[in-house]
């Protein structure tokens, strides 16, 4: 890694700022309020803003430095705030900088093959499965892969740790089953494999399942899990501020948060999930202290005969395809998150925020959700077309509707 001499006096002053930031009065309040909603204890709706999607419209354009190392380290740094400075919604700015090991399991050792469009989002992935059946004999041993660090620790605690501490951290435990078939073989591979060779299939959850099962004991085995009770990044665009799950010593995976989802199966019954895919998901699910589930699928279907028996599932995902109303029954007085995504297209469709939509969408959620402890995460935005001032605005309509509704 190298700096240009000049890059060490912008990097000191974004940790500066960073510091500050985690220190204001407004930002622990902030983790406060998180640590009070995770526990269902909230005094008010939590409100994030996903910037990750479009960031390319917001960081690049306030890069000082030059060296491609200065740049991905200007860059990390203003991850860190630029919510809380920009959008202003409750975004947790940590006092530290943030280093992550990545250690993957590779299941059942097929590396996951794609093509991306050119100058898109756009991929397709290259399948080593085509037909179970005649393809299970692929299905070998899984594999697990040490990354190494997101960062050199000792190269950033040299260039500002005595303003900004550098800290090693942990995010949550993931667990997408369905995600990672459908990495290897097609959505259309993956539900006719249900129906031409179920015994099959099931054998190849079970095997998905007892691999990652392994991967998590030797996480556990070599010390590798760090705690996931403060600033940690929980999926979904939330955080796992708890006072539950434990903060020292030698760490389970029951100690933990997870999280799971299963995108891919959103357009089979209610019946199939639970014979296909649900056992092997609770299994899994059993494995994690705190369990936060779901993404895009709409989970109303799969609610009464499968994830409610989920016994330390804290927060679900309703997302915009999903039966807000329903889910609200569901969850009212209970210990579980409605963790609402409203749908992307108010915020990155059109130059001109259509306020009265948002403002109608947002009030059909609060009714929804009255009696539940309730998360807004704006997920999936692509662009926000090159306005700050309009995501900002996208915000402060929500916080008003929450101010006059909740």
């Amino acid at each position: 890694m190298t700096l240009i001499a000049s890059e060490k006096k912008i990097l000191r002053e974004l940790a500066k700022k960073q510091m500050e930031y985690a220190q204001s009065e407004s930002n622990e309040k902030i983790i406060g309020l998180w640590y009070k909603h995770n526990a269902c204890e909230g005094e008010r709706p939590m409100i994030a803003l996903e910037m990750w999607t479009f960031e390319q419209e917001i960081i690049p354009k306030r890069l000082r430095c030059e060296s491609e190392s200065g740049r991905e380290i200007e860059a990390a740094l203003y991850r860190n705030f630029l919510n809380h400075e920009l959008f202003r919604d409750d975004f947790p700015v940590p006092y530290y900088f943030p280093v992550h090991r990545n250690i993957n399991m590779i299941p059942f050792g097929l590396a996951v093959e794609k093509q991306h469009a050119r100058d898109s989002v756009g991929h397709k992935f290259e399948h080593h499965i085509e037909d179970l059946e005649d393809d299970f004999y692929k299905l070998g041993e899984s594999q697990i892969v040490d990354n190494g660090y997101s960062f050199e620790m000792e190269i950033i605690n040299d260039i500002f740790g005595d303003i900004l501490p550098v800290k090693q951290v942990m995010n949550c435990l993931y667990s997408v089953p369905t995600q990672d078939l459908v990495h290897i073989m097609s959505m259309e591979t993956l539900y006719i494999a249900m129906l031409d060779c179920p015994d099959l299939f099931h054998e190849m959850m079970m095997r998905y399942t007892q691999d990652t099962l392994k991967h998590f004991r030797y996480l556990e085995s070599e010390n590798l899990l760090l705690p996931t009770n403060g600033n940690e990044q929980l999926g979904q665009g939330s955080w796992c501020f708890n006072r539950e799950l434990r903060s020292e010593g030698a760490f389970k995976s029951t100690d933990l948060w997870g999280y799971m989802d299963s995108q891919e199966t959103a357009a089979i019954s209610p019946a199939m999930f639970e014979e296909f895919i649900f056992p092997y998901y609770k299994e899994l699910a059993e494995n994690f202290g705190l369990l936060s589930y779901g993404c895009c699928e709409p989970v109303h279907g799969i609610w009464d005969n499968c994830l409610s028996k989920l016994e330390n599932i804290r927060k679900v995902s309703v997302s915009p395809w999903c039966d807000e109303v329903l889910m609200g029954e569901r969850l009212r007085g209970k210990s579980i998150v409605y963790h609402r995504k409203p749908s992307p297209n108010f915020i990155g469709v059109g130059r001109i925020l259509d306020e009265d939509a948002l403002r109608n969408n947002i009030k059909n959620t609060l009714r929804a959700a009255q009696g539940c402890s309730l998360e807004i995460t704006q997920r999936d935005v692509y662009t926000i077309n090159q306005d700050e001032d309009k995501a900002r605005r996208y915000i402060e309509i929500i916080r008003e509707e929450v101010e006059n509704n909740w």
